[in-house]
């Protein structure tokens, strides 16, 4: 347990003390939540569906986490080119307590970002419709990271440089963000498209967070924790196999 603790505080310590990365890793998420927040609300509202802030907050949060999480993962290509992945799996420790001490830190990291933008969301005027539920919103932050960690985790084991990173950006983590529904709702939609939202599990995790922050759901919240709890064990199963067989 102690190799656990040792890797999820490293990855703390590394992310505290980027603090031109914590800058960077806000610029996107404000851009959509802002720009379109606001550029959209006017034609949003007068389609009858309410405020487009209160409608796209909960995907801009998701969002973050889903970058920062998978970013998380992938930056073991760093690890291994400066020669740190190389020590920590020579350490007289199981490879699956190192895979999970990554991974709950890169979770951990992709949970206060997406904090930091659920703040910023409440400044610029976003307001949960219960309070009550605003506790269950970090539950789903924790598993959407946790879903998302895993699977960088697993992408990182597999990769051996920087040049598969634009594949992985543009065939893998953009179409997860594009079709889980953050920007858009689920409802009405072309039935092949439909059944696309249905295969990303951040379509669940969307849905979930807008469930407990806006009271607006398309499945439903226990379908969407169960839907999240089986894609997290898939792919933490997924990256522990992968990190398994890094050949040094």
């Amino acid at each position: 347990m102690s190799a656990i603790y040792i890797l999820w505080l490293r990855e703390l310590k590394r992310y505290i003390r980027s603090r031109a990365q914590i800058v960077a890793s806000l610029g996107q998420p404000l851009l959509y939540l802002l720009v379109l927040g606001f550029g959209l609300g006017p034609v949003f509202q007068k389609a009858g569906n309410g405020s487009y802030l209160q409608f796209v907050a909960p995907g801009v949060i998701g969002m973050t986490i889903l970058f920062t999480s998978i970013f998380s993962g992938i930056a073991m290509l760093w690890d291994r080119q400066f020669g740190f992945l190389k020590e920590t799996l020579v350490a007289p420790v199981p490879r699956i307590q190192i895979m999970i001490g990554r991974t709950l830190g890169g979770a951990t990291v992709a949970v206060i970002q997406g904090v930091l933008i659920l703040a910023i969301c409440l400044i610029a005027g976003f307001r949960p419709a219960h309070w009550s539920l605003f506790p269950l919103a970090f539950v789903f932050m924790a598993l959407i990271a946790t879903v998302f960690a895993s699977l960088g985790t697993a992408f990182g084991s597999i990769l051996q440089d920087m040049q598969g990173f634009q594949l992985i950006m543009n065939y893998m983590v953009l179409p997860i963000f594009f079709l889980s529904g953050a920007l858009f709702p689920l409802t009405n939609l072309p039935r092949a498209l439909a059944i696309i939202t249905r295969m990303d599990p951040l379509t669940y995790g969307v849905d979930a967070l807008r469930e407990v922050l806006i009271a607006q759901t398309h499945f439903g919240l226990p379908w969407d924790a169960s839907v999240l709890l089986l894609f997290a064990a898939a792919f933490v199963s997924l990256g522990a196999y992968l990190f398994s067989k890094i050949q040094l």
